[in-house]
């Protein structure tokens, strides 16, 4: 999950950075190249979607919308607002009869600071926030870990497509497992290994824990390293502290470990070395297959007291039937929820209005249904807009639409998110995040050589900001997904002027009260960028094929497997 003091600091190295390294994307399908016109003029389309954008922010981002948290009324009026709009366009609501899904969330707030007590050669006690983290998503008032056997695991990876398997041998049931954030790809830099420097999805913080909860541990400490993790010490204990909010299950989080958590590198390598072991050492030989998990010699036990506190918030979902092929859908996503108010000093503005962030996005999709609405006759599959809530909280909303989807996820082409669009102008580049992922990127090629505009790959990928927006929930469940925006060289201006931007948005503006709506932004970029979604989702919309993930993919076996479910149901058509 995204936490939005982690997403703050991301996001502002994030684009402070983007920019120059270009390169052409990986081969795109013979199909993809063969996309029908829209029959459009691109120009008229540009200047009417950065029109609607302009009317739609205002609205959205205005103080009268209270900076649009869950579960307040700012929720109420965003929501209401939204599907008053869709409907005046003429789309239908997209959850049967409903335009809502309504998504449980449950916030946790622990009690008391807890300590960590690890028994061994010596007696370590290690204190919250300064030595490790610790928190749990299980839906327990107490949760209690009593002398669980520790074991390292080194990256604690299960990767068949690298035939990589780092809890071969090794029994973790019960047991607390420490492992290595990233993947052996970052640690080596060698491309053959995972993605090389780029990071892979079993690099993330969050497949961390799911593996172990899938192995049965009962618990799982990762070994923070700032470069690795891509965030210092200081981003991991702010982030953790306070209240934490999830998806509420009917399982009360039983398939998840016990305990999650943190450990700084300078308390691991003192827990490796009381049972004998180079911390050091071990990292190195983590990165190889033939790492044997080793047991640390030592017992972990702590508790947990937990405050639980159970509310509801919506997605709201609106849909234009396909004419043909109606039960497979091309999917249009973007959060509206921002931070809503804060208390602070008198005098201070207290409302977090979150205008580029992302009242830009959620206002894009008003625009592309009106679009999509103006050729409704040549559409042959169905397209679902879906605005998603709490993605502020951990992309909640995206999470549970994929874990209760309307549409089967092998009958779902494929998804493009939108989330904080560019208004500094248009730009010449496209930043592609999680480039040389599937044959969206194809579709994304063609349309922006319309424009004149390159393809470009983000700056950073170790830091594996593909995993951390609304998108990503889609590709757990196999669909093919693109997230793209304008990039930083601004044809009028320049590099320098896109970056100058860039940094002081993210300074100044990003998750603040001055992400305030300014009607004299340039939304001609933003359009631009509005009128490359449109295309690929016009091509997905009137063609009959679907995208691919890559080879090289981590999800390309989820879209496997749903492609084998589409076919065990003895459905008419699916992916191939």
């Amino acid at each position: 999950m995204k936490h939005s003091t982690w997403l703050a600091l991301s996001m502002a190295c994030f684009i402070s950075l983007l920019g120059c390294e270009s390169d052409q994307p990986p081969a795109q399908s013979q199909t993809a190249k063969n996309q029908p016109s829209n029959r459009v003029d691109p120009k008229v389309q540009v200047e009417t979607f950065a029109a609607d954008l302009h009317k739609h922010i205002a609205v959205l981002a205005s103080d009268e919308f209270e900076g649009r948290a869950p579960a307040t009324a700012g929720e109420e009026k965003t929501v209401n607002y939204l599907a008053a709009e869709f409907g005046k366009l003429g789309l239908i609501p997209g959850n049967n009869d409903s335009w809502f899904q309504n998504v449980p969330v449950v916030s946790a707030s622990l009690t008391a600071s807890p300590e960590m007590t690890i028994t061994g050669k010596e007696l370590m006690q290690l204190k919250s926030g300064v030595d490790v983290m610790l928190w749990s998503k299980r839906e327990q008032e107490r949760v209690v870990l009593d002398a669980s056997d520790m074991v390292f695991v080194g990256y604690g990876i299960v990767a068949p497509e690298y035939q990589w398997d780092d809890y071969a041998g090794v029994d973790v049931k019960g047991k607390t497992v420490v492992v290595l954030v990233n993947d052996p790809g970052y640690a080596t830099q060698d491309s053959a290994l995972f993605n090389g420097n780029a990071m892979t999805y079993y690099g993330r913080w969050t497949y961390k824990y799911e593996e172990a909860a899938r192995q049965g541990a009962a618990a799982v400490l990762i070994v923070h390293e700032t470069g690795a993790a891509g965030y210092p010490w200081e981003v991991v204990s702010g982030s953790w502290s306070g209240e934490q909010i999830s998806l509420a299950s009917d399982s009360k989080g039983a398939e998840r470990v016990a305990v999650e958590g943190w450990i700084t590198h300078a308390k691991a390598e003192a827990l490796f070395a009381q049972a004998g072991l180079d911390l050091m050492a071990l990292e190195q030989q983590a990165s190889s297959r033939d790492f044997k998990a080793q047991p640390l010699a030592a017992k972990a036990s702590v508790t947990l007291s937990i405050a639980l506190r159970y509310s509801e918030s919506r997605n709201v979902l609106a849909l234009i039937p396909g004419h043909k092929r109606s039960d497979e859908v091309v999917i249009y996503m973007a959060h509206w929820d921002h931070l809503g108010q804060k208390p602070g000093a008198e005098g201070q503005d207290h409302t977090f209005n979150g205008a580029v962030d992302n009242a830009t996005g959620t206002s894009a999709l008003l625009g592309l249904a009106k679009s999509f609405m103006a050729v409704e006759d040549k559409l042959q599959r169905s397209i679902l807009f879906v605005a998603v809530t709490a993605e502020e909280s951990g992309l909640l909303g995206s999470a549970y639409y994929s874990q209760h989807p309307v549409f089967k996820s092998y009958k779902t082409v494929g998804g493009i998110n939108m989330d904080a669009m560019n208004v500094n102008g248009p730009t010449k580049d496209v930043v592609v995040i999680g480039y040389g992922s599937s044959e969206m990127e194809g579709l994304l090629k063609t349309a922006a050589e319309k424009q004149q505009r390159e393809l470009v790959r983000e700056p950073t990928p170790e830091k594996g900001y593909f995993y951390r927006s609304d998108h990503f929930n889609l590709s757990k469940i196999g669909v093919p997904v693109l997230y793209a925006k304008g990039g930083l060289e601004n044809r009028e201006h320049g590099h320098s002027y896109g970056a100058a931007q860039a940094a002081d948005y993210g300074s100044h503006r990003y998750h603040k009260p001055g992400d305030e709506y300014d009607p004299t932004w340039n939304l001609l970029g933003a359009a631009e960028d509005m009128q490359l979604y449109y295309d690929v989702g016009y091509a997905l919309a009137v063609g009959d094929f679907f995208p691919k993930w890559f080879d090289t993919s981590e999800f390309k076996a989820a879209r496997l497997a749903a492609i084998a479910a589409c076919k065990a149901a003895k459905e008419q058509r699916c992916p191939n």
